[in-house]
């Protein structure tokens, strides 16, 4: 699952990736407000956690202009403002949750996938795809019942094509999501880790579940 952390304290901001990196999300991180809505809108994440009180521009305002646009990825807003109108209107603007300062980051972290697992509109922690199995809680990939192992790199990169089942994803947005906004190496890296999760994914199976659509991306599905 790969997050954008948008917190103006930058030792806040340190300690909050270092967690969360700890628990095996792909996470990226601003320090203001104008930053947190072009990583936004430029680059695909699962969830983003905004603070409320940011430089140039505003938690809220971010998230206005972010549903301005057409983009609904849930937004956790992360303030020492707590009172029940601060609340209301920070959901009312689009925001699907709401952590406030001081805070647990076991709070955090359960919030984080919640928000996540009701935003994909399941009640399950495991993908599915034919007998390839992803469990998101424990960060374990199993097909036909055998355990495959996979590195960190790997596994990002299965779960945001197992997430995305059925659609095609250009190299572009592969790359961005997985290796991060700021990544400026080479496409071509995408096609050498897609290499490396087809052998483990689909070699010596009937079935193969990972296709690539040419001249555009790859995409996970069952063989028609």
């Amino acid at each position: 699952m790969k997050l954008l952390i948008a917190e103006d304290e930058k030792d806040l901001n340190d300690v909050i990736c270092k967690k969360l990196r700890k628990e095996g999300f792909e996470v990226d991180s601003v320090l203001d407000g104008e930053e947190a809505l072009d990583h936004l809108l430029y680059a695909d994440y699962d969830l983003a956690v905004l603070d409320i009180m940011m430089p140039h521009m505003d938690g809220s305002q971010v998230v206005a202009s972010l549903r301005s646009e057409g983009k609904n990825t849930p937004v956790i807003f992360l303030t020492a403002l707590d009172t029940i109108a601060d609340k209301v209107k920070g959901l009312t603007l689009g925001a699907n949750d709401y952590v406030v300062k001081p805070f647990s980051f076991d709070e955090l972290i359960a919030r984080i996938r919640a928000v996540a697992r009701t935003a994909r509109g399941a009640s399950s922690q495991v993908l599915m795809l034919a007998d390839l199995s992803l469990d998101l809680t424990g960060r374990t990939v199993a097909r036909g019942g055998a355990e495959i192992r996979l590195t960190g790199k790997e596994y990002a990169l299965l779960e945001y094509l197992m997430i995305n089942q059925g659609r095609i994803l250009s190299r572009e947005k592969i790359l961005s999501h997985v290796w991060g906004f700021d990544y400026d190496g080479g496409e071509n890296n995408v096609d050498v880790y897609m290499n490396y999760l087809r052998k483990k994914i689909d070699e010596g199976h009937e079935e193969r579940l990972i296709h690539t659509a040419r001249g555009i991306g790859y995409t996970m599905r069952r063989e028609e």
